[in-house]
Formats: C-alpha cells, sequence, structure tokens
C-alpha cells in the first residue's frame, strides 16, 4: 500500500482503555499457556496499532509542520503518549508476574522479559504529567527549527538548504552562510535555552518521582541499556581521548595545509575538506534514488526486494522544502509491516548518506517484519545505527556513480568524517551526563560546559567569539539533545562497530556481507554486545577495537589522500 493511501485515526484514549482491559482480562485469566499466549499476541496487534498510528501522525507532521490537521493530531498525541504508556506498564506488570512466564520465554527469548523490566522501572503514572510537559516542548523545538527562514543568495532558506552553502569552496559565501544560519539560532537563542532548561528540570523530577539520584539512571533505562553501564560508557570515553582524538587533530592538521586555512579552524572553515570544494553527488536527486535502488539490486536478493517495495509503495519523502522539519529518520508502520525513509536532500554527499544510512535502518526492519512479537523486531538503538552506518560503506561500491569524478574525494571524506565524528558524539554524550548530574545550573553553565568538552574532544576548533558556534553554543543545533537524552553515544558505538565491518570489506566484501546479514537478521532478539559476538567483531567496550580500527583508517587515510 502507497504511504498516501494509509488511513490515520486517532487513537482514541477511552476506546483504548476498554480493548486494553479486556485483552489484560483474557492474558490474567487465562487457563493454558495457549489462552495465555493468543492474549499476548492480542495485545502486541493492539499497541502495535497504536503505535501505527502514532508514526503517521508524526511523520505526516515533520512533512508539513503547517498542516494544522496534523498538527494538532501531534498535539493530542504528545497529551495521550502516557496515557498509552501507563496502559503498557500494567500489562507488562502482568506479563513478567505471568505463571507462564517459563513457557513464554521459551517461545520468544529471555531478552523481551529482561527489557520489560527495564520499562517498568523507567515509567510510572506518577511521571504523566512531565511526560505531557516535555513531549509538548519537543514539539516546540522542533517547530522553531522547521520555522528558519533564513535570508540568504536572494532567497529565504530554511536550515537543511543552507547546508550547500555551509560548504562552499568560496570562503566568503561559507563564511556568510555560517554566519547566516548563527544568527537564526543567535535570535532564538534565549527560547533554546529556555526549552532546555525546562526540559532537564522536568526529566529530573521524573526520575526523583520514581526513587533515582537523578535522571542518568532513568535515562538508561529509557534507552533501555541492557548489557553495559554508565561506568562502561566512561571507559569508551577516555579510550576516544586516547585514540581517536590524536588521530581526529592530525587529520584536521592535514587538511588546515591541504585547505589553506588556519588552525585551529574555524567551524565554517573546518567544513572545507579540499581547496576546490567538497565531494557533491552529481545528477539530480531522482539520480541519487536510481543509483541507490541499483545499489541495492546487487548488494542480495533481499536488498533488491527491499528496494522495490520502497518505490513502488513511495515510502521515502527526501526533497527539502518551507514548511518540512529538519533532519533525517526512519520509521516504520507495524500495521503496514513497512519501513518510511524522511530527510531533507541539499545537493551535498548528506544526499548519498541518507540512501544508504536512513535505508539500512529501513532494510534491517523490513528483514524483521514478520517475527513476533513486535518488540523483538528492533534491537536497541545503538545496534540500529550498526545496521544503518555499516551500509554506509557497503555503498561505497557505488561511489563512483554517485560522485562521479568526485568518487576517491567522497571516500576520502567519508572515512576521515566517521574517525573525528567519533570524538563529537561522544562529547554529545559528556555534555548530556553532566547537565543531568547537575540539573540546577544555569543555561551559561550549560554554555561553559559545551566550551570546555570542545577543548578535550575537538582541541582542533577554534572559538573565535563569532555568533553561536564561535561562542561555543552549537549544541542547541543538536536534535537529539533536545529529544533524545543519551541516544548520540549509541552513534559512536555503532561507528566503532561499522569501521570494523569496513576492515573486513577492505579484505572480503563478500565476508563482510554475511557477517552483518548474520547481524541483522538477529533482529532484536539479542542484546548489543551479544550482536557483535554473533558477528565476530570486538567489543567497542575494549579500547582495542578503538585503537585497531582508528589505526587502519589512519593508515587507507594516509595512503589515499587527495
Amino acid at each position: 500500500m502507497k504511504f498516501s493511501e494509509m488511513k490515520y485515526e486517532r487513537p482514541d484514549v477511552e476506546e483504548a482503555k476498554k480493548q486494553a482491559e479486556i485483552i489484560k482480562n483474557k492474558f490474567n485469566n487465562a487457563e493454558s499457556f495457549e489462552d495465555a499466549d493468543k492474549a499476548f499476541l492480542d495485545w502486541d496487534r493492539f499497541s502495535s496499532h497504536i503505535d501505527t498510528m502514532m508514526s503517521l501522525a508524526y511523520t505526516r507532521n515533520t512533512i508539513n509542520t503547517t498542516d494544522e490537521f496534523y498538527e494538532k493530531e501531534v498535539e493530542y498525541i504528545d497529551e495521550q503518549s502516557p496515557v498509552f504508556a501507563e496502559m503498557e506498564q500494567k500489562f507488562t506488570k502482568l506479563l513478567i508476574e505471568s505463571k507462564f512466564r517459563p513457557q513464554l520465554e521459551k517461545k520468544y527469548g529471555k531478552l523481551l522479559f529482561v527489557n520489560s523490566e527495564m520499562f517498568l522501572k523507567s515509567f510510572a503514572p506518577e511521571i504523566i504529567p512531565e511526560t505531557q510537559e516535555t513531549n509538548k516542548l519537543e514539539t516546540a523545538y522542533q517547530k522553531l527549527l522547521a520555522s528558519a527562514q533564513i535570508d540568504f543568495d536572494g532567497e529565504k532558506r530554511t536550515i537543511s538548504q543552507m547546508q550547500p552553502y555551509k560548504q562552499s569552496s568560496d570562503d566568503e559565501v561559507r563564511r556568510e552562510a555560517w554566519l547566516a544560519e548563527a544568527n537564526f539560532y543567535s535570535t532564538n537563542g534565549k527560547e533554546l535555552d529556555n526549552i532546555y532548561d525546562k526540559m532537564v528540570k522536568l526529566r529530573d523530577k521524573m526520575a526523583k518521582k520514581l526513587g533515582y539520584d537523578n535522571y542518568v539512571k532513568l535515562g538508561y533505562f529509557q534507552m533501555t541499556r541492557n548489557c553495559y553501564t554508565p561506568e562502561d560508557i566512561d571507559k569508551f570515553r577516555k579510550a576516544v581521548v586516547k585514540y581517536i582524538v590524536p588521530i581526529a587533530d592530525s587529520l584536521y592538521k592535514e587538511q588546515a595545509q591541504r585547505t589553506g586555512l588556519s588552525y585551529p579552524l574555524t567551524f565554517a572553515d573546518a567544513a572545507l575538506k579540499f581547496k576546490d570544494g567538497n565531494p557533491n553527488p552529481q545528477g539530480s536527486a531522482e539520480d541519487i534514488l536510481q543509483t541507490g535502488k541499483s545499489l541495492y539490486h546487487e548488494l542480495s536478493k533481499e536488498t533488491a526486494d527491499f528496494i522495490d517495495m520502497m518505490f513502488e509503495n513511495e515510502l521515502m519523502d527526501v526533497l527539502s522544502k518551507k514548511g518540512k522539519a529538519g533532519g533525517g529518520y526512519c520509521t516504520q508502520f507495524g500495521d503496514y509491516k513497512v519501513p518510511f525513509i524522511f530527510s531533507n536532500f541539499n545537493g551535498t554527499a548528506d544526499d548519498v548518506e541518507v540512501i544508504t544510512h536512513e535505508a539500512g535502518h529501513a532494510f534491517a526492519f523490513y528483514t524483521a517484519r514478520d517475527i513476533v512479537p513486535s518488540s523483538n523486531q528492533s534491537p536497541t538503538l545503538e545496534s540500529c545505527e550498526i545496521h544503518s552506518m555499516t551500509m554506509e560503506f557497503f555503498g561505497w561500491r557505488k561511489s563512483d556513480e554517485f560522485f562521479g569524478k568526485d568518487s576517491k574525494k567522497f571516500r576520502y571524506s567519508h572515512l576521515f568524517s566517521a574517525i573525528t565524528f567519533i570524538p563529537y558524539g561522544t562529547m554529545v554524550d559528556h555534555y548530556q551526563h553532566l547537565v543531568y548530574e547537575n540539573p540546577d545550573i544555569t543555561p551559561e553553565q550549560r554554555h561553559d560546559i559545551w566550551r570546555q568538552l570542545l577543548g578535550v574532544y575537538m582541541p582542533w576548533m577554534k572559538l573565535d567569539g563569532s555568533p553561536f558556534y564561535g561562542e561555543g553554543k552549537g549544541w542547541q543545533r543538536q536534535i537529539h539533545i533536545y529529544e533524545n537524552p543519551f541516544y548520540y553515544i549509541d552513534y559512536c558505538l555503532a561507528q566503532t562497530a561499522a569501521l570494523e565491518f569496513w576492515v573486513i570489506m577492505q579484505k572480503s566484501h563478500e565476508e563482510a556481507w554475511e557477517r552483518y546479514m548474520r547481524l541483522v537478521r538477529k533482529a532484536g532478539t539479542q542484546t548489543f554486545n551479544e550482536l557483535i559476538e554473533t558477528a565476530g567483531l570486538k567489543s567497542p567496550f575494549d579500547e582495542e577495537a578503538l585503537k585497531e580500527v582508528a589505526k587502519s583508517a589512519e593508515k587507507w587515510l594516509d595512503e589515499n589522500k587527495i
């Protein structure tokens, strides 16, 4: 079914409560495993339907944030989603206490119950008011960014549409573009600070209502951290500073020499990888999509079937336009067993990475679409990001078609960015830990923390006092900090695993694909650590993993200088 034909119906809370009560009673009063199992699957379909309706509303709202109907639907969902979470909590409690738990564990796996127990630790009806307020603030943040109309080059442009100018090889144009975008953030700086300050305090209040010292522990439960701890993350951070930051710093020093710019670099100058310009895809948006389609036809029969289904059902919205929310994501509609890709093409290499990164997520969901229950279809988010980040590297086989004469520059800059991203992503996570461990500090103190962390994780950046970025306030543009606390380290863990896959690809594409599919097919039936083992990779928490990928990437970049 085409995306436009998918019917949206507001998930009515009162009707849902009645249905939930009927299913709970069936499950609770079941006299046999078969009856309990049937009720459990009824619940899975019930909750999946609600998730589908919420996802449809959210997706259509982000495609056009000025659509009044879906704006009101998202407002309604922001208000009611904690009520649905309470229904989920009540059923989950029955599930883990069920006398049929051993049989259910045998059929669906123990991890389902481990994750269910973590969910119970992350939610209680007492935090519904704070959750509702946080949802509203997240929508307000997203709407504020989507409202950007930046005067540049004779037109009003969205944040996404500014990206090509921010990478221009013309120093004046590039710097003016960064300044124009920075002025938008600076103009709205107080509102951005105000939104985040309220979010931090609301999340801290939730945590304390649930009996935790601060939001960090609650945040880990909400992210379903089922196989590692804050101490493991701290160990990973230290390894990043030890092995990755020095290499990234040397790469940026080479970049400054290559582009004839001063080191340390301003944010605007760091965006220029090559003096004659960054690699840009050749052809139109449609050309990029068709090359992407060709890529998936070559990789495997499974990927060919997947991409044909995506095109036939119009399950992508990729062009940037006025009123469209920024960024990119992949979601899914469980009722229809299909994923959906949202992005903002802007004429840069990011467009190609969308058709690989977000499609990596989409392919993983498509592969797992028939797994029951639906909660076993997707692993935790750091594992999901392995699907996407590794697919970016599999996309190298089509880089000549995507980039033409810029293909060598693309491969170099992609690997360069993969390595240098890890310090940034780790910094984002470290920042959030410090903020939530100290929820009462002022907005200016939060900016101070970001500035200090820049010195640790990104010593190649120069804070020159220019608006926003040069003042060390750039964290405000990072959507995940507002909307998905503690998500960002997932990218860093996944990038480490993806780089391990990249190393294997240099020796054998076939072996890399076979090991990748081993991981993907396990879907959400294993923890992150177990999936790493399934693929035969080193754990990112073993510093040898970072040490080895850093060494391999540094060697390749040195041998393929442009």
